[in-house]
């Protein structure tokens, strides 16, 4: 019997694809991937099969994002013996077999569960990409299931300052999944301006850049400030440059054309396709256009015509005025959604 096990969980993690006989099948089976409403920070989703045939053993393959969601506990509802989860990076591997020479279950059938921990707020989802079936006989096969549950927790994160304004909702949800951060726990101060770290630190955490311990090439950039890390992460990723070849200048306020240089930077680092320029065009008709500098010029008309970045009143972009912390965190948000990261 403990032959019979050890040669089935072989063959489940390191077997390629065989055939499994159907006997007498007259549809093709179907998985689906069913769950609860979330409850106390948690929430169960639920395995099943329909016409299934001789389900023996099995091993089943899940994306999720474990920045947000963390397994507790996988549960199969056959008998027999299941293997430990395995999870690395992004994917989750369950199997588990009967045991002993008896039939596999047939028909309509549950096979299991998996509970989630809700980590953070926001969305987030599940997706269960494939199951290796294994009959009574040890022979598999293979079947894409592509069928995803999305995970949403009310946003929880609030300010007192932030009644009425405009920004509120994007505020509160880039808070709530830790991309930005209040002034205080209760205080946003969405009109103060933003400085050239902070909105770095916005970038990094939105694209979850790493951190880069190395120094960056900035004299200004002290490697035990609380920016230097951003700083390094964003400037190796070709997002973030310095005012000259040696300064960053991380406590100036950032412009208005300086944060869509980035913002795009940022949009090119992710999806160069979404946000390659495509020459000049009507977006860039502001009033005011002769005051953008001519190194972001092309950036402000990709970042206008995608979406991520308007202009204030009076048709004018404004491109020198400093940009308040509402924009910043609206930028950022519209940016996200753009890259299909929300």
């Amino acid at each position: 019997m403990h032959k019979r096990i050890a040669l089935l969980m072989i063959m489940l993690f390191y077997s390629p694809m065989l055939f499994l006989t159907m006997a007498n099948a007259e549809a093709a089976p179907i998985f689906l991937l069913d769950a609860s409403k979330p409850a106390d920070g948690k929430i169960t989703m639920t395995m099943s099969g329909q016409n299934i045939v001789d389900l023996y053993g099995y091993e089943a393959r899940f994306s999720f994002d474990p920045d947000k969601l963390e397994l507790l506990e996988a549960k199969s509802n056959l008998k027999g013996f299941s293997v430990s989860p395995i999870i690395k990076n992004k994917e989750i591997i369950i199997a588990h077999t009967k045991v002993g020479d008896v039939p596999g279950e047939s028909g309509n059938v549950t096979i299991g569960t998996l509970t989630f921990k809700i980590k953070k707020d926001g969305k987030s989802a599940v997706r269960w990409d494939s199951i290796k079936v294994v009959n009574n006989k040890l022979k598999s096969t293979t079947s894409t299931v592509g069928k995803s549950i999305t995970v949403s927790k009310p946003v929880s994160k609030t300010f007192a300052d932030l009644a009425g304004h405009w920004a509120k909702e994007d505020v509160e949800l880039l808070a709530s999944i830790g991309i930005i951060e209040g002034m205080d726990e209760t205080h946003f101060m969405p009109d103060a301006m933003v400085t050239r770290a902070q909105f770095a630190a916005m970038i990094t955490r939105a694209l979850k850049l790493e951190t880069v311990a190395i120094q960056s090439p900035f004299a200004d950039v002290s490697p035990d400030s609380w920016y230097a890390g951003v700083v390094s992460g964003s400037y190796s990723a070709g997002i973030v440059k310095g005012m000259t070849d040696n300064s960053f200048e991380p406590d100036r306020h950032i412009t208005r054309e300086e944060m869509a240089v980035m913002l795009v930077r940022a949009g090119k680092y992710m999806s160069e396709e979404s946000f390659k320029e495509l020459g000049l065009s009507a977006s860039i008709g502001f009033a005011d256009v002769h005051q953008i500098s001519e190194w972001a010029i092309k950036e402000i008309d990709t970042a206008v015509r995608v979406g991520i970045i308007n202009g204030r009143d009076d048709k004018k972009f404004v491109p020198q005025d400093q940009a308040t912390r509402a924009e910043a965190a609206v930028a950022v948000k519209r940016l996200l959604f753009e890259l299909d990261e929300l």
